[in-house]
């Protein structure tokens, strides 16, 4: 997500007035630091504010977690922004830090309620999150993209050969018995590493999925966009149903290429080639 400048008047509601903006890029969802304080563009106001109620108490053993700052008059989120304490760091390729830190954040996150808006269908006209949303359904209902049938079509060779896969893959699965709870569904390339400190979120994207699908999700971006090595699978083959596991989450993110209208054809390879390492799962 890129973004403006964040306005005065935004800055100033988060006592921020004083302050000169420095672009930090999508290491923060396009977000500004001002001192010791980044905002953020908030795609969903929704989920940004139980992100930030959430972070503000929220422990897990061996992870930073950007805290959120309040505004002046207590909202977490002000004329579509956020603001967050600043952590040090950037994304590194140190994929199995990342599996594992997504292990230790849903031990902290299992005892968390389902938001009322994870229930919530997707609605048209369509925004990014329902896209997630769909996608996120896609992999689990009983006929993939049924949902939105009527409402999507694809209208490029890549989003067809997608929606093909998706349906291939549909074939393999098998009923799982991981329960479901509230897990972060986009760590992938939004974890923060500085040296030997603990890995940092600044967010959490919420589903309502098994801890396994989390980390499975991971391993696919991995693998398909990445560079990662296929035995980052083997390394985590002990996880619960671990194949299947992966094969939601790779349908999941096949779901999103098809669905999203920023998807570009460069991005399909990555998740053909990553099909095939999970077909040999199966």
């Amino acid at each position: 997500m890129s973004s403006v400048e964040p306005p005065e008047h935004v800055r100033s509601t988060f006592g921020l007035r004083e302050t000169v903006p420095i672009p930090l890029g999508a290491d923060w969802d396009g977000g500004w630091r001002c001192g010791d304080v980044v905002l953020s563009p908030v795609a969903d106001h929704a989920r940004a504010a139980w992100s930030a109620k959430v972070r503000e108490t929220l422990t897990a053993d061996g992870v930073r977690i950007a805290r959120p700052v309040r505004a002046t008059d207590g909202r977490y989120v002000v004329s579509g922004w956020r603001a967050d304490t600043f952590i040090g760091g950037s994304p590194e390729p140190r994929h199995d830090e990342v599996v594992s830190l997504s292990m230790r954040l849903h031990a902290a996150t299992a005892a968390l309620e389902r938001p009322r808006f994870l229930v919530q269908p997707p609605v048209a006209p369509w925004a990014d999150v329902d896209v997630f949303v769909a996608a996120d359904r896609a992999a689990w209902e009983q006929v993939p993209l049924r949902a939105v049938k009527g409402q999507f079509e694809p209208v490029t060779d890549d989003g067809r050969t997608s929606v093909e896969l998706i349906g291939q893959l549909a074939t393999l699965r098998k009923p799982v018995r991981s329960p479901d709870q509230l897990v972060h569904g986009d760590l992938f390339g939004t974890v923060l590493f500085s040296g030997s400190e603990a890995p940092a979120i600044t967010d959490i994207t919420p589903y309502w999925r098994p801890v396994g699908w989390a980390a499975g999700v991971v391993v696919v971006d991995a693998l398909s966009w990445g560079g990662a090595d296929a035995e980052l699978i083997a390394r985590w083959e002990d996880l619960p149903e671990w194949p299947q596991m992966l094969l939601r989450a790779l349908m999941f993110r096949l779901a999103v290429h098809a669905l999203h209208p920023r998807s570009t054809a460069e991005a399909l390879p990555g998740l053909v080639r990553t099909a095939d390492l999970i077909r040999l799962m199966l």
